[in-house]
């Protein structure tokens, strides 16, 4: 592999706060996603990606904040998303600091908003996340795998694998890849899902769902994945950047 696999941290960030708990012992607040941002970028961390869970369009303007500030504290790439409906949405998120926006349900409801957005502001920085589980009920589709919405709550019933091609055909420059299965499990990622993604796309796969221990990273990087990501295990201090970073190297993985 030419390019060096990224570790990616994922923060939930809600009205400007961060959810699903974290407990560095070294953090005055645990809370305030810069002051985690920053640690994370001294603990070596590749990238990061904030994740807004705020409901309502009322808070944009503290995401906002959010992002200026760790713009001009941390200085490893920064992706946004979460209710990203519109360009301007996009354009607002890079202004404030971000490298790279991620969409997600918009993109569902309208596919060209993808091509739109490569063409205004560069493949490099659209990043299509696929929220994508195991068909459970109704028709199944080609992959067994399907798109979801609502926090992998609700089907679609897009294969997900011809989502993620079509995301490339429209420019997105990345794939942010989410098990809804598989997420908060910690039983590992799901390979196959990562496997058939990567034999119909060429621009950057990110795993995301189900890291749980070193050894749950390796599998996913052989399986196609060119960066890993993980919120729980980091934020709870079970794992280390630098001891999943050892454990890619240990495998004969390249890693920044």
């Amino acid at each position: 592999m030419g390019v060096a696999v990224r570790v990616i941290p994922c923060l939930d960030v809600d009205a400007g706060r961060v959810v699903k708990g974290v407990n560095f012992a070294d953090l005055r607040d645990a809370g305030d996603p810069v002051e985690m941002a920053a640690v994370y970028d001294a603990e070596g961390a590749d990238e990061l990606t904030f994740l807004d869970v705020t409901a309502s369009s009322g808070e944009r303007a503290t995401m906002l904040d959010v992002v200026r500030r760790t713009a001009e504290q941390v200085f490893i790439p920064l992706t946004v998303g979460g209710g990203v409906r519109t360009p301007e949405d996009i354009d607002t998120l890079l202004r404030a600091g971000a490298d790279k926006v991620s969409i997600n349900t918009a993109a569902i409801a309208r596919p060209e908003l993808l091509g739109e957005c490569a063409r205004r502001f560069g493949s490099q920085c659209i990043v299509l996340s696929v929220d994508a589980r195991r068909v459970q009920d109704g028709p199944p589709t080609a992959s067994g795998f399907e798109v979801t919405t609502h926090g992998g709550r609700r089907g679609t019933g897009i294969d997900a694998v011809e989502w993620a091609a079509r995301g490339q055909e429209l420019g997105v420059g990345e794939i942010l890849l989410n098990s809804m299965d598989a997420d908060g499990t910690r039983a590992g990622f799901d390979i196959e899902m990562i496997e058939q993604v990567r034999k119909v796309v060429d621009v950057p796969v990110i795993a995301s769902g189900g890291a749980g221990k070193v050894d749950d990273f390796l599998p996913a990087v052989r399986a196609g994945a060119d960066a890993v990501l993980a919120a729980s295990v980091f934020h709870f201090g079970t794992l280390r950047i630098s001891e999943v970073k050892n454990g890619l190297r240990a495998g004969a993985v390249e890693v920044r």
